[in-house]
């Protein structure tokens, strides 16, 4: 059975928007979705999960890679799901994910592309139906075999930014069999409202290269916030 995580600090709206469109809830390989809330959140988030009969999880510390963590520990389901509350899935992603691992993959990921059209973003979103320098990104849903996702050592909690990438390194080093399915989960484009195009991709290579030269997470956290304006922070 299926556990999906959600990450959340103040998105309500995002996760009202997701709600109101999956069809995930109540499919039959589905046990559980658990909103991983940061101590921080102050929204109505709590009772829109109750709204939907999902679990609330209110977290003693916050940042995403502890959230998912404390979800993960307490999730029941065997094969974990972390989504981004921004993040639409498409309608028969439990299905992919399924099929995935009956064919002897423990883990993987979803192509996607984002809710505005335009051909810089189509050609950014290209790139995720790929193995490449940005494979593993929170936005691509990673999916996993609990047994697994505990073998490997959970998130690094010290990783306070790209604690997914950091993840899926340990994946490739312990030589974990995966697969990027071709089938398009909807990513929002906010960032890019309020940002240009060229300043978050040339942002977020020199991020993913000071990642990969082992650039201290706090640091990265810090420069990302002065190279990259968001209409949100995440927990």
């Amino acid at each position: 059975m299926i556990s999906i995580i959600i990450p959340a600090h103040n998105e309500y709206k995002n996760l009202q928007r997701l709600f109101n469109v999956a069809n995930f809830i109540g499919h039959p390989k589905l046990k559980e979705v658990i909103i991983a809330a940061s101590p921080a959140s102050n929204d109505a988030t709590q009772a829109l999960a109750q709204k939907y009969g999902i679990t609330f999880l209110s977290c003693e510390k916050k940042g995403r890679a502890t959230q998912m963590n404390t979800a993960a520990q307490k999730a029941a389901g065997d094969i974990l799901v972390f989504l981004h509350a921004d993040v639409i899935p498409p309608n028969n992603f439990l299905d992919d994910i399924y099929q995935c691992l009956d064919d002897n993959f423990d883990a993987g990921f979803f192509s996607y592309k984002f809710d505005k059209e335009s051909w810089l973003l189509r050609l950014n979103s290209s790139f995720t139906a790929k193995d490449g320098l940005f494979t593993g990104g929170g936005d691509q849903c990673l999916f996993i075999r609990k047994s697994t996702f505990d073998e490997i050592g959970k998130f690094n909690e010290n990783q306070v930014l790209m604690e997914d990438f950091e993840f899926f390194g340990r994946m490739k080093k312990n030589k974990v069999p995966y697969k990027i399915i071709k089938n398009d989960l909807i990513v929002s484009a906010r960032k890019y409202d309020c940002n240009s195009y060229l300043r978050i991709n040339l942002s977020n290579l020199l991020l993913v290269v000071l990642f990969k030269l082992g650039y201290p997470g706090e640091k990265l956290k810090t420069l990302h916030n002065k190279l990259i304006r968001t209409p949100y922070t995440h927990g």
